[in-house]
């Protein structure tokens, strides 16, 4: 079983997802709204939403026959704080963070 934070950060590692996640700050929005921006099929935005919900980052609802999306804000709380604690250190360099991370996640 993999830890919470694999499934958060596999779900930001797709720039399509972290754009979901932008468009989902503002307001709760249907699915068809949030597909109506991106240049894939309704089915691609389906399965980029599951990999959402999986990590805890968006919850869906059906209201009527439309499925709304809406951000868990407390779901990245756990990645945050872990982020956080390298900000006792320097800046760092994202090459070597990308690495640590590779290693990290590869550990599992």
């Amino acid at each position: 079983m993999s830890h919470p934070l694999d499934t958060v950060f596999a779900a930001l590692a797709d720039p399509t997802r972290r754009q979901i996640l932008t468009m989902l700050l503002e307001d709760d929005m249907a699915v068809t709204d949030v597909a109506q921006p991106f240049d894939i099929s309704l089915a691609a935005i389906s399965k980029h939403l599951l990999v959402l919900s999986a990590s805890g980052l968006i919850t869906q609802e059906k209201r009527g026959r439309v499925k709304w999306c809406k951000l868990d804000p407390n779901a990245m709380r756990a990645a945050s704080v872990w982020m956080q604690g390298f900000g006792q250190f320097e800046p760092i360099h994202l090459d070597a963070f990308e690495r640590f991370l590779d290693q990290e996640l590869n550990q599992s």
